[in-house]
């Protein structure tokens, strides 16, 4: 009898699943820091990587799964397809029905989307958009003029390589020898990357030649994960991350700190070495992840979420006996902050919070976060550094730089993009 009652709740168990796929898709557990195989990779009109693994989907470089249909709402109604076998994004201006729509392929069929919205007459056969490439595909990868030499898209399946023109619709098959299968592939910051399991290789789209020390971990740049693998080289990995920063600041000795999720990068003046350590280890209050930080008269201002951390800069640095305070108590303004700077040996902290700047006088008391103005240039930013050079207003992997914060507000136009992991860090790509 007792084994009946288990057999039909077993039963009953398989039946709700069947009547409610949402809630037994509910029930995975991903986490992309245990080494997952990302079944494809495609980055959307803002420049946000989508990360797809079964009927999930990773959005960004941190956070939790969720589902594919939430997003592509029609991708479930084929589910018998199986996962999505390879994505990209068409971003091409000379092709105007097709540029910034985002194709997806699961086993014969493709489908096309616009801003999250199936196109009409999608799903169609693989073979009726892309003639001459083969069903069952295992990546894809857009490729714009001048990085290929026509505007084109890379198929791969297994260790066929196809390069297919956009214009003409000629299909080129390419040998890649150099280049491990691709499980997935994506094109980001201008560079071209083949994900093998949980490994990458950056190669030359023309050639498939891979340059450097490859395969990588794609834990150690592609996501903000708190460990990584033992082989890891810590200050390679975050000078290298294509993960954005969440705060940025350099002291009274223009010393440099750099925060990005559990760890930071640190760079003495004068020295261009550079050192990476937990965020845990150093400002162990803290444990990881901050929003903004700021210099003022010796002390590191650290905001996370509601509440500012305050340090002594030394060895080791000294947390302020009192601290945590909130931060409308300490600045005048509710949390959480998205950055924050002080310039050279000014008294004036300014405060980034959305697209709206404050300032607050540190030598006033209490602090009033005044002076509202907004930041036509950018809806938000993720961290910012005033030194000598001016201030870099740093968004994404790029970072922006103004002469002053009157110019950063007045601008109309955004000055010329500079590279973060080049150009602040180092890094050689």
């Amino acid at each position: 009898m007792r084994l009946l009652a288990h057999v039909l709740c077993f039963c009953l168990a398989l039946v709700l699943a069947w009547a409610d796929p949402q809630e037994a898709h509910a029930h995975a557990d991903l986490d992309r820091c245990q080494g997952l195989e990302m079944d494809a990779v495609a980055v959307n009109e803002e420049g946000i990587p989508y990360f797809f693994k079964g009927d999930h989907l990773f959005k960004g470089f941190h956070g939790k799964a969720e589902l594919s249909n939430e997003s592509f709402a029609e991708l479930d109604d084929h589910h018998h397809l199986g996962h999505v076998d390879a994505a990209f994004r068409m971003h091409y201006e000379d092709s105007p029905s097709d540029h910034d729509h985002i194709f997806f392929f699961l086993d014969t069929k493709v489908f096309s989307y616009y801003q999250h919205k199936l196109e009409d007459g999608y799903p169609k056969d693989i073979s009726e958009v892309f003639p001459g490439i083969p069903d069952h595909l295992d990546a894809a990868v857009g490729c714009p003029k001048p990085e290929c030499d026509e505007d084109s898209v890379i198929f791969f399946k297994g260790h066929d390589v196809y390069h297919y023109n956009v214009r003409t619709k000629a299909v080129e098959a390419k040998e890649f020898k150099s280049m491990p299968n691709c499980t997935s592939a994506f094109h980001f910051m201008e560079h071209f990357y083949c994900f093998h399991g949980h490994m990458f290789s950056k190669f030359d789209p023309k050639t498939g030649e891979v340059h450097g020390k490859y395969p990588k971990e794609a834990r150690d740049y592609f996501m903000r994960c708190s460990k990584f693998s033992d082989d890891s080289d810590p200050v390679e990995r975050e000078r290298c991350s294509r993960v954005h920063l969440d705060a940025i600041t350099s002291d009274s000795a223009g010393n440099m700190y750099a925060f990005r999720g559990h760890h930071f990068l640190r760079k003495d003046e004068g020295n261009d070495t550079l050192q990476a350590d937990t965020i845990e280890h150093a400002f162990k209050e803290l444990h990881s992840e901050v929003d903004a930080v700021f210099s003022y008269q010796d002390h590191l201002y650290m905001i996370k979420d509601e509440h500012i951390f305050v340090y002594k800069v030394g060895e080791p640095h000294t947390h302020l006996d009192g601290y945590p305070k909130p931060v409308k108590e300490e600045l005048g303004i509710e949390g959480p902050i998205d950055a924050a700077f002080i310039c050279n040996d000014e008294h004036t902290a300014h405060i980034i919070k959305g697209h709206t700047m404050y300032d607050v006088d540190m030598k006033a008391s209490p602090h009033v976060a005044g002076n509202e103005r907004p930041i036509s240039l950018f809806k938000s930013v993720d961290a910012a550094l005033c030194n000598s050079e001016g201030i870099k207003v740093i968004k994404g992997n790029h970072f922006y730089h103004f002469a002053s914060p009157m110019l950063l507000v007045a601008g109309r136009s955004l000055p010329e993009q500079h590279k973060v992991s080049l150009e602040i860090f180092g890094c050689d790509h």
